[in-house]
């Protein structure tokens, strides 16, 4: 049983947005989702012993959260105000921010905007802005180059969203499509079974046009100039991640003054193949944040 609670906030424009959250004991920690990804992807988060309660919420058109009037509302701003509504409907002035794959952006794009609200980063498998650029980072390969073929791809999945949607709403879920999963190359063997396996049974039921739509909405958005932020940051990186390039994730942090980097041996899908580490990293950057908030009291 998924021991979440789920409800409805209003975002600035007026969408409604679905709410997913843990109640539990500890600190607040808002997690900015990868895209259409689901609570079941994060493991460490979900049990009862995790530390940190977490806030998240469903991306717009997805899981019960409405799309927008406009269906040009689906840009970075849009996601960010979406997390502020987040914060706002749980009464959280300031917190841990984690983001995981474009989720990296949407909290990066918040700490910039919003560094308030904002007391310490983490960064999961995910470039700071430049999605398409940072993809399938094999060497040699000028980002420019990735960027084109990541973009034209995309478009050709959103234009085949109705078969998408024909195949994936109709594959079975069991022990041989999780084992062909977890040994695909994108998610390594490293990720639980059980765990893997309830998180293949919704994300597979996306309306996939339209996640490629939102996809695709994100394709223009720049490498962020992340030198205003100074906050404790962790960032988590997967040796073997194909879907973003090592180097699009440490060069942009690289200068940041409270930086931490650990790259693991997993793929994209950090959460589900390391949960452990994720506690492990989540709780030290918990005391990061607390020393740096001793150190401002005290001077």
């Amino acid at each position: 049983m998924l021991l979440v609670d789920e409800h409805d906030v209003t975002s600035a424009d007026g969408t409604r947005i679905r709410v997913w959250r843990t109640d539990r004991e500890g600190p607040t920690v808002l997690l900015c989702p990868g895209l259409g990804t689901i609570p079941e992807a994060w493991p460490a988060l979900l049990l009862p012993e995790s530390g940190v309660r977490t806030l998240s919420w469903y991306h717009r058109g997805t899981m019960g959260s409405q799309r927008p009037a406009d269906p040009k509302r689906i840009k970075l701003a849009d996601h960010v105000a979406d997390a502020i509504a987040v914060l706002d409907d749980a009464g959280i002035d300031r917190c841990i921010v984690m983001g995981w794959s474009f989720g990296v952006t949407v909290a990066c794009e918040l700490a910039l905007r919003y560094p308030d609200r904002v007391s310490g980063l983490m960064l999961v498998a995910g470039a700071p802005g430049d999605l398409f650029g940072a993809i399938f980072g094999v060497p040699g390969i000028p980002e420019s180059v990735r960027r084109t073929f990541a973009v034209a791809g995309t478009t050709a999945l959103k234009v085949g969203g109705g078969l998408g949607n024909l195949l994936l709403h109709n594959v079975p879920i069991n022990d041989v499509t999780t084992f062909l999963a977890r040994h695909s190359g994108f998610l390594l063997p490293g990720a639980g079974q059980a765990d893997v396996r309830k998180t293949l049974d919704r994300f597979r039921t996306h309306d996939w046009r339209w996640y490629f739509t939102l996809a695709l909405a994100l394709a223009d958005i720049p490498r962020q100039d992340l030198s205003g932020i100074s906050c404790p940051t962790t960032v988590i990186a997967g040796k073997y991640d194909a879907l973003v390039s090592l180097d699009s994730m440490t060069r942009p942090t690289a200068t940041l003054p409270q930086a931490k980097l650990r790259v693991l041996a997993a793929s994209h899908f950090v959460p589900l193949e390391a949960p452990e580490v994720i506690s492990e990293e989540l709780e030290e950057l918990v005391e990061r944040v607390d020393a740096v908030h001793r150190a401002l009291e005290n001077t």
